[in-house]
Formats: C-alpha cells, sequence, structure tokens
C-alpha cells in the first residue's frame, strides 16, 4: 500500500509540473492585461478626470476664449489641437504605468501576486507598457472630439490619415509608457511626485504642443536641444497627421525617433523593473 502512495504521489509530480509547465506566456499576458483593463474599466471615471481634464482646460483657455478675444488668431488652434492630443496622450500613458508601479512595489506590494504567475519576470513590465499604450489612446480618443467640440471648426482639419494619426498614438503610448515604466521603478516612491513636476512641465511646454517645431527656427539653439524631448515627436506627428498643410517634422523622422526612444526607456525600464523585482 505505501508503495502504492508513493508510486502514484510520485506520478502526480510530472503531472502537475507539465500541467504548470503548458502555460503559454501569451495567456499569462492576456491574463495580466483582461485583469488591469478590467480595474481601469472600473475607474475609468477618475480616469478620465487625471488625464483629460487638463488637457480640455488647455482647450478651453488657448482654443476657445483667447481666440475670440483676440489675442491669438483663430487658425492658431489648428496648429493647438494636435498638441492637445499629444499631452492627453503621453501623461495618460506615463501616469497609467508609472503611478501604479510605485504603489505595487510600495506599501501595497501588489506586485509580488504577479511576479509569480508562471512566466518571466519581464512579462509583467511588458504587459503594464501595453496596458499604458491602450490607456493612452483612450484618452485621446476621448479628448480629441471634446477638444473639437469646444474650439469649432478647424481650417485645414482632416481625417483622411487616419492610419497615421494611430500610428502616431501607437508609438507614441509605446514610448511614453517606456518612460513610466523606467520613472516608476527606478525613482524612489517619496521623490516621485517631484520627479514628475521636474519632467512633466518642461516637457509639455518645450514639447511643441502650443506651437509647430518649425516655428523655432528663429531660435536655433532651442530647436535642436527640444529634440532629445519625446513629446515633440509626439505632437509634430499628430501635426504631419490631422493638419498637413501646417508646418510639421518629416513623419519619417517621427517615427525613427519614437522607435528608438521606445527602444530605449523599454530597456531601461526592464532593467530597473528586473532589478526591483529580485529585491
Amino acid at each position: 500500500m505505501t508503495t502504492e502512495l508513493q508510486s502514484t504521489s510520485e506520478g502526480s509530480i510530472p503531472e502537475t509540473t507539465a500541467a504548470t509547465r503548458a502555460v503559454h506566456p501569451a495567456t499569462v499576458f492576456l491574463a495580466l492585461l483582461r485583469r488591469d483593463m478590467r480595474v481601469a474599466r472600473r475607474e475609468l471615471p477618475y480616469f478620465l478626470i487625471r488625464t483629460a481634464l487638463q488637457p480640455i482646460l488647455m482647450v478651453t483657455v488657448f482654443g476657445f476664449l483667447l481666440p475670440r478675444m483676440g489675442v491669438v488668431s483663430r487658425g492658431y488652434t489648428a496648429s493647438l489641437l494636435p498638441g492637445i492630443l499629444a499631452i492627453s496622450l503621453a501623461l495618460a500613458a506615463l501616469q497609467s504605468v508609472a503611478l501604479p508601479m510605485v504603489t505595487d512595489f510600495g506599501w501595497t506590494k501588489e506586485i509580488e501576486d504577479r511576479l509569480l504567475a508562471p512566466g518571466p519576470t519581464s512579462l509583467v513590465a511588458v504587459e503594464k507598457v501595453t496596458s499604458g499604450i491602450i490607456q493612452g489612446m483612450v484618452a485621446a480618443a476621448v479628448v480629441l472630439p471634446v477638444a473639437r467640440l469646444i474650439i469649432g471648426p478647424i481650417d485645414g482639419l482632416t481625417w483622411s490619415h487616419l492610419g497615421q494619426v494611430i500610428a502616431v498614438a501607437l508609438l507614441g503610448g509605446a514610448a511614453f509608457s517606456s518612460l513610466g515604466l523606467w520613472m516608476g521603478t527606478a525613482i524612489p516612491p517619496q521623490q516621485i511626485g517631484l520627479m514628475f513636476s521636474v519632467i512633466l512641465a518642461p516637457m509639455i511646454f518645450f514639447g511643441c504642443a502650443y506651437y509647430p517645431w518649425a516655428g523655432l527656427r528663429l531660435v536655433p539653439v532651442l530647436k535642436y536641444s527640444v529634440l532629445i524631448n519625446p513629446m515633440v515627436y509626439v505632437a509634430e506627428g499628430m501635426r504631419a497627421s490631422l493638419t498637413p498643410q501646417l508646418p510639421h517634422m518629416n513623419p519619417i523622422a517621427v517615427y525613427g525617433a519614437l522607435l528608438l526612444i521606445t527602444a530605449l526607456f523599454m530597456m531601461l525600464g526592464l532593467r530597473s523593473f528586473d532589478r526591483k523585482a529580485m529585491s
């Protein structure tokens, strides 16, 4: 009897191990992503307030009030709308990854449950970046019609390059989600608020969101120094897609720069994520 029990017990171990190994990483990835999307759907009102309120206020002031007061020309709105979309996309993608990373690695320790999933550690980080891309695109999709409604008719606005708009949104979301992964894992939790102030404010004001990059030709030093800012490429990519008659950066340069930025911060973010997960 003892021999049979030992045989049965020993025989069940390989079956359990085989079942565990049979879980494909893609299945784990989709399960984690579904969980994050369910949480995001439940917190959708708070998510929209956090990511869409500031861009909509900017649209109201710069796109509605100032043109009607004669402070800026009405043609300015054509350059403003793509920049506002870039801001909403960037803020949503960045915050949707960085803030949960700080919380999960901080006092809640929620990240430990996900690290126990059958798959490589980097899979959890990649899933977080994917979730950030989706949430960034959702924020931009909400802000776009609201901003268009507030501003009113916009000269030169076209929807004929919708594929390019989606491509820029995907690449821009990937760049800022990767940046959020790095910020959320490399910066100490007690300093994350300061880093948002130090990094985000200059990134927005010098990211060509309120003006085209070509307009900086009058200040050559600034024109080329802002090229380290990923916001520049998202704003210029949106400008090239939505208002192509305005001066804008070459779309090929935009796509290439966003791919390089994504690769750089993804590498840095995965390294800091693994280091923090092991600690």
